[in-house]
């Protein structure tokens, strides 16, 4: 036997006696009582920890994942639930110089790759789900995939070992060959919904950039799109095409004439429109032009007609907005102000003055430390907010909830900025002035501050600045005004909704499911209602007017139902292959989502502009228990097809509404397909 076969088999041997001990450790887990699990646990992340560094070890604790999980070891942890788990969050669990937290991150990992590999069915996540995670894990800590380790492993010993492992692991049955370009790919996926929050996609790219520059790694024939990301970012024009940094560009600005200055200025204007990101370089030419070359600035925003009329109209207030809130770190707030002014609303009496206070506005001490918790002390807080307000009111469909359940929240800033960017601004004023709104229900009026608390036990930090600061206290207004309706019969949306989002809402109310039950009532009504307060073809050809508040329920890739969310349904039309689709908006961070049964929601190529998802009338219906209408302006119920009809009662059965309806009413419905 040779020296290397020796040692292969010593290290077989410690495996073996290892995962001896580490199943013993998990059967002491399983037998224990939920209040004795916890004095379990350090034995077992002990144990865990000597086998990840073994030869095979991941192999060996992924095969034990299901087990690892009905014995509760994520049970009262941020891992319990993997449908909440936030990919960008996983370095700080890989880098931790925590060995448990490490141990338990590679836990959680390997069963998703058991997932995704089949060797463990998982009730609430599918294999499709932990397979975009785990991609997206992958591409957060490229680093760590390709041995570009820094001061955290340094820090770790050991420890790196299992965490660079362990993505090595996971990215050897993914497939290293699709890690960048399904990377890649995702990022295009997610710019194409224009979101107002950019950070997790601006850190995807400067991992493929530090991944791309090393020449220790060998990316083979992957990532030959990433030019245009990488560049929209670190190199957008010829002046600061090899990323110089923002002082020596600074002064190259200075020495150029009006030829070069007018060929940064489109490049600019191009890059950005193309992409929905802006680099810093952006914000650096824009205050340098702001300064003396004004005739530059519409070109540098890539206005159109419509844009540089309401510049033109209201330029003293745009240039007050650019030196108040634009800065390299808050360069993201150019694009938020070139679809402000493409969008038109200056021109709405309310909204200029609105904006006047907006740039003076004093920031509550409540608001400035949520502000620099999220986003440093450079530029002031009121620099963050005030790009944060050009955002919203550019891309009112940008808006995203970040990991809260407070969809209803993040669905009212998004249909104010849309329909009532006036009411939007009023809001801001209030929270950060005031560190109080104050609405009325009935008449009755409620304040954030007096309320007893919200759906979230605590809003986090991962969200845009306005909802960073206001959505608290819209979701403490939310939660009291459902608590204002205990007692009354029916589901409480009926009446908080319209108080909520406003006069435009449908005081119409329309749900199929009983709320003491669960159980789906009278469906067919409801659809039949449904197409004829919203599809063009039975409501006399009405074109939705105001943004309506809905709800879903929403299902994953097996058509098994997830939980209740709030989307905003926004028109229905013709798609470009002629199919009526009905188009809204989903505050879901992402919203290309599978939801089964053949239903995949689309975010683009179907007629979608920036922030819409979409679906096939029928299929969109067959997901919503909620909607809201005008009572004063219907179609006719009667005329819709019975084809059509029970082809959504079929979808409904197939899916949500599994085991909400009695089994001869399954048994009566056509199968798929038919």
């Amino acid at each position: 036997m040779s020296d290397e076969q020796a040692a292969t088999h010593v290290a077989d041997a410690n495996l073996d006696k290892l995962l001896d001990r580490l199943d013993d450790a998990i059967q002491a887990l399983e037998e224990s009582r939920s209040f004795a699990k916890a004095g379990k646990l350090p034995k077992l992340f002990s144990i865990a920890r000597r086998v990840l560094l073994q030869p095979g070890g991941f192999e060996a604790v992924e095969a034990r994942a299901e087990r690892l999980e009905r014995a509760g070891v994520f049970e009262g942890t941020d891992w319990a639930d993997p449908a909440i788990l936030l990919p960008a969050l996983s370095t700080s669990s890989l880098q931790s110089p925590n060995s448990d937290t490490v141990v338990i991150e590679a836990f959680s990992e390997l069963r998703l790759l058991a997932i995704v590999r089949g060797l463990y069915f998982h009730p609430s996540f599918s294999a499709e789900q932990a397979h975009h995670y785990l991609t997206q894990v992958l591409a957060i800590n490229l680093g760590l995939l390709f041995g570009l380790g820094g001061e955290a492993e340094r820090e770790q010993g050991k420890l790196a070992l299992i965490s660079q492992g362990l993505v090595q692991y996971v990215a050897a049955h993914i497939g290293y060959e699709h890690v960048i370009d399904s990377l890649i790919e995702e990022i295009w996926r997610i710019l194409e919904q224009r979101p107002i929050q950019v950070d997790h996609v601006r850190k995807m790219i400067v991992q493929i950039a530090m991944c791309r520059a090393d020449p220790n790694t060998d990316l083979g024939g992957a990532g030959l799109g990433a030019d245009r990301l990488i560049s929209s970012l670190y190199g957008p024009t010829r002046a600061c095409s090899e990323d110089p940094g923002v002082v020596v560009y600074q002064q190259r600005l200075e020495s150029m004439d009006g030829q070069a200055l007018h060929n940064e200025a489109t490049g600019f204007a191009r890059s950005m429109h193309d992409t929905g990101l802006v680099s810093p370089y952006h914000a650096t030419f824009l205050r340098f032009v702001l300064e003396g070359q004004d005739s530059l600035i519409t070109e540098t925003l890539g206005l159109s007609s419509t844009g540089r009329d309401c510049f033109l109209c209201y330029q003293d207030l745009v240039h007050q907005l650019m030196r108040e809130a634009i800065f390299p770190e808050t360069c993201q707030g150019i694009y938020g102000l070139a679809l402000l002014l493409e969008r038109g609303i200056l021109y709405q009496p309310p909204v200029a003055p609105a904006l006047w206070r907006q740039v003076r506005l004093s920031v509550c001490p409540q608001a400035r430390e949520r502000l620099e918790l999220a986003f440093g002390y450079q530029p002031a807080p009121s620099a963050w907010l005030l790009q944060g307000v050009l955002n919203m009111l550019g891309q009112p469909l940008g808006v995203g909830q970040g990991n809260n359940p407070t969809c209803q929240s993040a669905r009212a800033l998004s249909m104010w900025a849309y329909n009532d960017p006036d009411y939007l601004l009023q809001m801001v004023a209030w929270a950060v002035r005031d560190n109080e709104i104050i609405m009325h229900f009935e008449g009755q009026p409620v304040s954030s501050a007096t309320s007893a608390g919200g759906v979230a036990a605590a809003v986090t930090l991962d969200l845009d600045p306005v909802s960073l600061v206001v959505v608290p206290h819209l979701d403490r207004i939310y939660a009291e005004m459902g608590r204002l309706c205990v007692g009354r019969e029916g589901d409480p949306h009926r009446w908080v909704n319209p108080e909520f989002h406003g006069w435009a809402a449908g005081r119409g109310f329309a749900i199929n499911v009983d709320v003491e039950t669960g159980q789906l009532v009278d469906l067919e009504t409801f659809i039949r209602h449904f197409y004829a307060s919203y599809h063009p073809y039975y409501n006399g050809n009405q074109p939705l007017i105001h943004p309506q508040p809905a709800g879903v329920a929403v299902t994953d890739s097996a058509a098994r139902f997830i939980g209740w969310h709030a989307i905003t349904i926004l028109r229905a039309a013709l798609d470009p292959d002629g199919e009526m689709r009905l188009y809204f908006f989903n505050p879901n961070n992402d919203s290309g989502q599978n939801w089964g049964d053949g239903v995949q929601v689309s975010t683009s190529g179907n007629g979608e502009r920036f922030g819409e998802s979409s679906l096939p009338f029928g299929q969109f219906t067959s997901r919503l228990y909620i909607y809201h209408f005008d009572p004063l302006e219907r179609g006719e119920p009667a005329d819709v097809c019975e084809e059509e009809l029970q082809q959504v009662i079929g979808m409904v059965h197939r899916s949500w509404g599994k085991n909400r309806v009695p089994a001869d009413s399954l048994q009566a419905q056509p199968p798929a397909g038919e």
